[in-house]
């Protein structure tokens, strides 16, 4: 026998198997007859490992243990979706679309909700599998995402081919899971896309492989290139290298058509075997897409349509307070555990004192829930009408902290009560937490629970002990569930955090009225944390977007000994006392004060703020005879009519992500 061609015959015979199994659903061998050319492949691969092959079938169970993931800096960005959440939505879209190109036609797909996820092959082989992460750079998965055994490791076509597309955990995987995960009393996944990106962040693949996962892949890289002319036919060329696509998407002519499509699916949502989250459109032809562009962060010539909120009922069983870094107290709801949109949700926030009272949300109603965006549980409304006569009383704001016992303040034009003791435990442990966090510092295995179980045992008592755990090493070891591996990575995640620049050190330390952009802004007008110190109110107040309350904080701030204190410890420790220098790229908007108007639909205001400021120029929130440029959205008012009396030059929202595409941003 030769050996070789056996080997390869096999590995060939399994492939086949698996993709009429796993993309299929329809095999033509029994489970039985698969086992036994897997033992044949695993005998001989054993006995003659000269022929070992990292893509062969018998790899798909992972097993390999990584130190962590590489960076991987993706060949085109991996671009986000603009959103659309109305019929009218999908229309303006249509029209901005058919004033480039004439009778556009839209591909319709779902939008599944898992994690987005690259694949490359060379001359035909399964070469790497890459995370967007921020869409720029992702990380390097391959070990765990070849564990999933829908995804060829060899497809039939030559040269460099990238597809994308979205990994996720079907329903039935996800319920096992947390099955599991109950019985070992581990904390259970909130939902299926949570589940998923846990699992291919293991650095132990055999793990991944054991969670059930899968894919599909909705985008052909450079199609093009190899002979296709629109989006229908690429997905087309993916099914024939038996690369799995969703099946269920539809070539429409015309909005209408895709509207009626996507209530179709609406209406069937819940049966699918996986969460989606809306539809997405895609112009099909390829030479279009290119001319309809892209902004800085989104294609153009796509959109996303997003569910509307599903809306449920439940019982309010109690309302319970928590205390935030800054003494803020949030009132939250305990909820009767409910299914919303894929997850189980069993608590919402409810904000403050005035919102409970406006929406009369009392103990025991039956309440109509929601998430907002997919995302945040929220209450909407009480059902008045199933109170019970002297079970549901109006519900009265307590007047302690129900950690610390401290009377509880309520300030003049405040809609939220605070706790003003600092030595409170609560703000102690949230300030930490705030501080590791990854806006801040970054710290990302000091997590809550850590830095909740240190301060239980005494090692974290205030944010500079966090740079003192090095020398608690062997305390840390005797506690339960810690091991050398775990706390040596823990204390290298300490130790790489000193090299955070000015504004991530600024946000961290959680001064009142200073956020990520307050924080950037103060970083890059002083550039050392001394000159800021320096600063005086005067100095603060003229600094754009820092106002006399903000101003009044962060001198304050730096005023008081302990803050001072806490500075120095921190230089004492190493940390980065300094502020990256920002490379500006020249543009038409460098030097130029520029204002933004009205709703802005494919990206948010923040962003626009930060692409014009990455542009060299200043955003003001109000028009003058030195404003240079009024960009406007829908539903501008009278920014915008200020800017046309005085002659200010304006530009829609269209023109503007038309220029800013320009630049890499």
């Amino acid at each position: 026998m030769d050996i070789e061609k056996r080997i390869l015959e096999l590995r060939e015979i399994l492939e086949r198997l698996s993709y009429e199994y796993y993309v299929l659903d329809h095999p033509s061998a029994t489970d039985q007859e698969y086992d036994r050319y897997m033992q044949e492949l695993t005998k001989l691969e054993e006995e003659n490992p000269q022929y070992m092959d990292e893509n062969s079938p018998t790899q798909r169970v992972g097993g390999a243990v990584l130190e962590g993931f590489t960076k991987v800096t993706h060949k085109r960005m991996m671009l986000s979706l603009g959103n659309a959440f109305h019929l009218d939505d999908l229309r303006a879209f249509d029209e901005r679309v058919r004033a480039v190109t004439a009778d556009p036609q839209y591909v319709v797909e779902l939008k599944l909700d898992g994690l987005a996820m690259s694949l490359h092959y060379h001359d035909g082989r399964f070469v790497q599998a890459v995370t967007r992460g921020d869409g720029l750079v992702g990380e390097d998965v391959t070990s765990n995402v070849k564990t999933i055994k829908s995804i060829p490791m060899a497809i039939d076509l030559m040269g460099d081919v990238e597809v994308r597309g979205e990994v996720y955990m079907p329903k039935a995987s996800f319920q096992k899971l947390n099955e599991q995960r109950k019985e070992k009393g581990e904390e259970e996944f909130a939902n299926p896309r949570n589940a998923a990106a846990g699992s291919i962040r293991q650095l132990d693949s055999s793990i991944a492989a054991s969670r059930g996962l899968d894919a599909f892949w909705y985008y052909f890289m450079d199609a093009q290139s190899f002979g296709y002319q629109t989006h229908w036919e690429a997905m087309a060329a993916m099914d024939d290298l038996h690369i799995r696509t969703n099946p269920n998407r539809r070539l429409c002519h015309t909005i209408e058509e895709a509207w009626e499509f996507i209530q179709e699916i609406t209406a069937k949502r819940n049966e699918l075997p996986y969460e989606i989250d809306g539809m997405v459109l895609k112009l099909n032809d390829l030479s279009a897409q290119e001319q309809v562009g892209y902004t800085a962060k989104t294609p153009k010539w796509a959109i996303a349509y997003k569910f509307p909120a599903e809306e449920v009922e439940t019982r309010l069983l109690d309302i319970v307070l928590t205390v935030g870094r800054t003494g803020r107290i949030t009132p939250n709801a305990v909820l009767e555990p409910v299914r919303v949109a894929g997850t189980t949700v069993s608590a919402a926030q409810l904000h403050n004192e005035d919102l409970i009272k406006e929406r009369d949300i009392r103990v025991h109603d039956i309440v109509v829930v929601r998430k907002a965006g997919d995302i945040i549980p929220e209450v909407v409304r009480p059902i008045t009408k199933r109170r019970e006569s002297g079970i549901q009383v109006p519900y009265r704001f307590p007047h302690a902290c129900p950690i610390c016992g401290s009377e509880l303040v309520r300030y003049p034009d405040e809609a939220a009560h605070f706790c003003i003791n600092p030595d409170c435990p609560a703000r102690v442990v949230e300030s930490m937490i705030h501080f590791a966090s990854r806006d801040a510092m970054d710290i990302d295995t000091l997590g809550d629970k850590k830095v909740e179980l240190f301060h239980k045992e005494g090692f974290l008592n205030t944010i500079e002990d966090i740079y003192t755990l090095k020398e608690r090493r062997e305390e840390i070891l005797q506690l339960e569930g810690f091991k050398e591996k775990s706390v040596d990575k823990l204390l290298s995640a300490i130790e790489n955090s000193k090299q955070q620049p000015l504004e991530k050190l600024l946000y961290g330390l959680g001064i009142n009225q200073v956020g990520e952009k307050a924080a950037k802004i103060l970083a890059h007008q002083f550039q050392t944390m001394d000159a800021l110190m320096k600063a005086t109110r005067e100095e603060l107040i003229q600094i754009r977007d820092v106002g006399e309350i903000t101003a009044d904080s962060i001198y304050t701030f730096f005023k008081e000994p302990v803050n001072m204190e806490l500075i120095a410890q921190l230089k004492g420790y190493g940390l980065r006392m300094d502020s990256d220098q920002e490379q500006i790229q020249q543009s038409m908007f460098t030097g130029k004060t520029v204002v933004l108007t009205g709703t802005l639909s494919i990206m948010s205001r923040n962003e626009a703020s930060a692409v014009l400021e990455k542009l060299g120029a200043k955003v003001s929130g109000s028009v003058s005879k030195k404003t240079d440029y009024v960009v406007y959205g829908e539903a501008a008012g009278s920014k915008l009519d200020k800017a046309e009396k005085l002659g200010v030059a304006t530009m829609d929202e269209a023109a503007f992500q038309q220029e800013v595409s320009k630049y890499e941003i």
